[in-house]
Protein backbone atom coordinates (compact mmCIF):
# COMPACT_ATOMS: atom_id res chain seq x y z
CA UNK A 1 0.00 0.00 0.00
CA UNK A 2 1.56 3.25 -1.07
CA UNK A 3 0.48 6.50 0.48
CA UNK A 4 1.87 8.64 -2.29
CA UNK A 5 -1.09 9.75 -4.37
CA UNK A 6 -0.06 9.36 -8.02
CA UNK A 7 -3.40 10.79 -9.07
CA UNK A 8 -6.51 12.01 -7.32
CA UNK A 9 -9.10 9.29 -6.91
CA UNK A 10 -12.69 10.36 -7.60
CA UNK A 11 -13.64 8.87 -4.21
CA UNK A 12 -10.97 10.81 -2.31
CA UNK A 13 -12.72 13.45 -0.22
CA UNK A 14 -11.71 16.00 2.41
CA UNK A 15 -13.14 15.27 5.87
CA UNK A 16 -12.94 17.30 9.05
CA UNK A 17 -12.85 15.75 12.49
CA UNK A 18 -11.62 16.08 16.01
CA UNK A 19 -11.69 14.90 19.58
CA UNK A 20 -14.81 14.61 21.77
CA UNK A 21 -14.52 17.98 23.53
CA UNK A 22 -13.63 19.92 20.37
CA UNK A 23 -10.25 21.21 21.52
CA UNK A 24 -8.47 19.33 18.69
CA UNK A 25 -9.63 19.62 15.07
CA UNK A 26 -8.06 18.29 11.89
CA UNK A 27 -8.79 17.69 8.23
CA UNK A 28 -7.68 14.89 5.96
CA UNK A 29 -8.21 13.67 2.43
CA UNK A 30 -9.51 10.12 2.81
CA UNK A 31 -11.00 7.51 0.52
CA UNK A 32 -13.72 5.87 2.62
CA UNK A 33 -14.47 3.36 -0.16
CA UNK A 34 -11.17 1.67 0.75
CA UNK A 35 -11.03 -0.76 3.68
CA UNK A 36 -10.37 0.80 7.08
CA UNK A 37 -8.09 -0.94 9.61
CA UNK A 38 -8.61 -2.70 12.92
CA UNK A 39 -5.69 -4.31 14.72
CA UNK A 40 -5.58 -6.72 17.65
CA UNK A 41 -2.33 -5.45 19.20
CA UNK A 42 -2.57 -4.50 22.86
CA UNK A 43 -2.78 -0.75 22.17
CA UNK A 44 -5.39 -1.02 19.40
CA UNK A 45 -7.45 -3.54 21.38
CA UNK A 46 -7.65 -1.20 24.37
CA UNK A 47 -8.27 1.89 22.23
CA UNK A 48 -10.87 0.15 20.06
CA UNK A 49 -10.23 2.46 17.15
CA UNK A 50 -10.78 2.04 13.45
CA UNK A 51 -8.08 3.77 11.46
CA UNK A 52 -6.89 4.67 8.00
CA UNK A 53 -3.52 5.93 6.89
CA UNK A 54 -2.83 8.86 4.59
CA UNK A 55 0.22 10.69 3.26
CA UNK A 56 1.36 13.58 5.49
CA UNK A 57 0.45 16.01 2.68
CA UNK A 58 -3.18 14.81 2.96
CA UNK A 59 -3.46 15.71 6.67
CA UNK A 60 -3.56 19.02 8.54
CA UNK A 61 -4.20 19.97 12.16
CA UNK A 62 -6.66 22.89 12.17
CA UNK A 63 -6.60 23.70 15.89
CA UNK A 64 -5.40 22.40 19.21
CA UNK A 65 -2.11 20.73 18.36
CA UNK A 66 -0.75 22.19 21.60
CA UNK A 67 -3.65 20.56 23.45
CA UNK A 68 -2.44 17.07 22.52
CA UNK A 69 -0.18 14.62 24.24
CA UNK A 70 1.79 11.90 22.52
CA UNK A 71 1.98 8.17 23.15
CA UNK A 72 4.58 5.79 21.69
CA UNK A 73 5.27 2.16 22.46
CA UNK A 74 8.91 2.07 23.51
CA UNK A 75 11.19 3.68 20.93
CA UNK A 76 8.80 3.15 18.05
CA UNK A 77 8.86 5.83 15.33
CA UNK A 78 5.06 5.57 15.31
CA UNK A 79 2.97 7.69 17.65
CA UNK A 80 -0.60 8.55 18.64
CA UNK A 81 -1.81 12.03 19.54
CA UNK A 82 -4.54 12.37 22.14
CA UNK A 83 -6.45 15.32 23.54
CA UNK A 84 -5.18 16.30 26.99
CA UNK A 85 -8.73 17.29 27.99
CA UNK A 86 -11.01 14.44 26.86
CA UNK A 87 -8.38 11.75 26.19
CA UNK A 88 -9.53 10.83 22.67
CA UNK A 89 -6.79 9.52 20.36
CA UNK A 90 -7.71 11.41 17.21
CA UNK A 91 -4.68 10.88 14.97
CA UNK A 92 -1.10 9.74 14.87
CA UNK A 93 1.66 9.01 12.47
CA UNK A 94 5.09 7.60 11.97
CA UNK A 95 7.28 5.81 9.50
CA UNK A 96 6.86 2.33 8.03
CA UNK A 97 8.95 1.59 4.94
CA UNK A 98 6.41 -1.00 3.68
CA UNK A 99 3.70 1.69 3.69
CA UNK A 100 5.78 4.12 1.68
CA UNK A 101 7.57 5.79 4.59
CA UNK A 102 6.02 8.69 6.48
CA UNK A 103 2.29 8.44 7.16
CA UNK A 104 -0.50 9.90 9.25
CA UNK A 105 -3.06 7.65 10.89
CA UNK A 106 -6.59 8.88 11.50
CA UNK A 107 -9.08 7.50 14.00
CA UNK A 108 -12.00 7.27 11.56
CA UNK A 109 -14.47 7.51 14.45
CA UNK A 110 -13.24 11.08 14.95
CA UNK A 111 -14.36 12.20 11.49
CA UNK A 112 -17.50 14.35 11.55
CA UNK A 113 -20.65 12.69 10.18
CA UNK A 114 -18.95 9.38 9.26
CA UNK A 115 -20.73 6.19 10.33
CA UNK A 116 -17.95 3.66 10.93
CA UNK A 117 -20.49 0.81 10.92
CA UNK A 118 -21.09 1.47 7.21
CA UNK A 119 -17.41 1.14 6.23
CA UNK A 120 -15.48 -1.88 5.01
CA UNK A 121 -13.02 -3.08 7.69
CA UNK A 122 -9.86 -5.14 7.31
CA UNK A 123 -8.27 -6.81 10.33
CA UNK A 124 -4.55 -7.10 11.14
CA UNK A 125 -2.73 -9.44 13.54
CA UNK A 126 -0.41 -6.96 15.22
CA UNK A 127 -0.55 -8.76 18.57
CA UNK A 128 1.51 -11.61 17.13
CA UNK A 129 3.63 -9.39 14.86
CA UNK A 130 2.00 -11.31 12.02
CA UNK A 131 2.00 -8.47 9.47
CA UNK A 132 3.26 -10.73 6.68
CA UNK A 133 -0.09 -12.60 6.81
CA UNK A 134 -1.78 -9.44 5.56
CA UNK A 135 -5.27 -8.36 6.39
CA UNK A 136 -8.44 -10.41 6.43
CA UNK A 137 -12.16 -9.78 6.67
CA UNK A 138 -12.65 -11.28 10.16
CA UNK A 139 -10.86 -10.26 13.38
CA UNK A 140 -7.73 -12.14 14.33
CA UNK A 141 -7.86 -13.94 17.69
CA UNK A 142 -6.16 -12.42 20.71
CA UNK A 143 -4.48 -15.75 21.47
CA UNK A 144 -2.59 -17.65 18.80
CA UNK A 145 -4.29 -20.93 17.85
Amino acid sequence: MSLTPAQKSPTLKKYVGGCHCGAVRFEAEVDLTEAMNRCNCTVCTKMGGTTTQVAPSSFRVLQGEGETGEYRVGKSPNYRRFCKHCGVQAYGGGFVEEMGGDFRSINVGCLDDVDVSKLKIQYWDGRHDNWQAGSRSEPWPLRAA
